[in-house]
């Protein structure tokens, strides 16, 4: 679905049903150098068990038009006139990795919007090495490679997604070519800036009102599980609930862990929601 969101196009898949804003809403948002298409499993259930759903491109990342935005806060304003674009009210929203912090700092300044949150393989702060930085400036195939590599946890994940036998960082490391090779120059490294320059988290956290669930990965090697820890204190210390589901898998939830990820999502997106304050 082609939305004009500021002004411009932006995408939003639906999970196959036309989208319906009189349901419940779920909202995804991918991470750096991703798109829509990192949620597909998930995506498709929810629209076929009883949400509206709408996985975006963000700005700059395939079908949704440039410029790539350049902060957490610029994306998640984006996000609020996606909202408005759709006729969303309010809506479960998750997010992976830079999404995550998208989706947070969404729900913060925006928590009557927000019914339940999940942040997935999310870290505060989520701090870029100067290395991987140096490789998505001057060498963006070369930081496509090391964070393929860096985000799976096993050669050959089972089930694997979408299906047995398919080959899961091949389909990452060609997924993140297609973005760059559609997007701007060097729109990996505008993504990990906006990363690595957020430092609003905590602040975001301690307005957030809605029930919040974060997924980690045990063996994640980009935003390991004690990376998350000062995020879940500073939402807990705001009284809103919040837990951890722990997965065996990297970076790569969604696809290493697909079923387990989903069953997380879907358990807690169907939670009556508290009214937000």
């Amino acid at each position: 679905m082609i939305l004009t969101v500021q002004g411009k196009p932006a995408y939003a898949y639906t999970g196959g049903k036309p989208f319906d804003p009189t349901l419940p809403t779920a909202v995804f948002i991918h991470g750096a150098e991703h798109d829509h298409s990192v949620w597909a499993l998930q995506t498709r259930y929810f629209a076929h068990h009883g949400f509206g759903v709408l996985a975006v491109d963000l700005p700059g990342h395939c079908r949704s038009a440039g410029p790539a935005l350049r902060t957490i806060a610029a994306l998640a304003d984006w996000l609020a006139a996606l909202f408005d674009a759709a006729g969303v009210a309010r809506a479960f929203v998750a997010g992976h990795s830079m999404g995550s912090l998208v989706a947070l700092d969404f729900a913060g300044r925006h928590a009557e919007r927000t019914t339940h949150l999940a942040l997935l393989a999310t870290a505060l702060p989520m701090a870029v090495s100067e290395t991987l930085l140096a490789a998505a400036l001057h060498d963006e195939p070369e930081a496509i490679a090391m964070v393929n590599q860096w985000s799976h946890s096993t050669l050959a994940a089972k089930p694997s997604c979408p299906g047995p036998g398919f080959w899961l960082r091949g389909m990452n490391q060609r997924l993140m070519e297609r973005v760059s090779a559609r997007g701007e120059t060097q729109l990996f490294h505008t993504d990990f800036m906006a990363c690595n320059s957020y430092t609003d988290g905590l602040a975001r956290a301690a307005q957030v009102r809605c029930p919040t669930r974060l997924l980690v990965g045990r063996r994640d090697a980009m935003t390991p599980p004690r990376a998350a820890k000062a995020l879940a204190d500073a939402l807990a210390q705001a009284g809103a609930p919040v837990d951890t589901v722990t997965l065996e898998a990297g970076h790569a939830l969604m696809t290493e862990q697909p079923d387990a990820t989903l069953d997380a999502l879907f358990s807690f997106a169907s939670r009556p929601a508290r009214e937000a304050g």
